[in-house]
């Protein structure tokens, strides 16, 4: 499904999206958990801690080899492997 030039913008990118979202709204509705709350379950949790620390491992390796003057090539090989974590990492499920 494309925007059209006239009418309102789709909120949601896809119709699982969509589903998704309602799903949600669904399960919190009634309780204190607000509606924008992302609600992860106990394995995504440390799945989700397992990529951010690989991120920042990746990062303070990073900045160690160019402290020490590393190769242009590993620096720059390094590099790439923690934008490849970085994008792991922004992922939620």
């Amino acid at each position: 499904m494309v925007d059209s030039a006239t009418g309102r913008r789709r909120k949601y990118c896809k119709r699982s999206c969509r589903q998704r979202a309602y799903e949600q709204r669904t399960l919190t509705e009634g309780t204190a958990i607000p509606g924008d709350a992302l609600i992860l379950s106990p394995d995504e949790v440390i799945a989700l801690g397992d990529r951010m620390f690989a991120l920042r491992c990746a990062a303070e390796d990073l900045d160690t080899a160019l402290r020490e003057g590393e190769e242009p090539a590993v620096v720059a090989q390094m590099s790439a492997e923690l934008v490849r974590l970085a994008r792991e990492a922004e992922r939620l499920r």
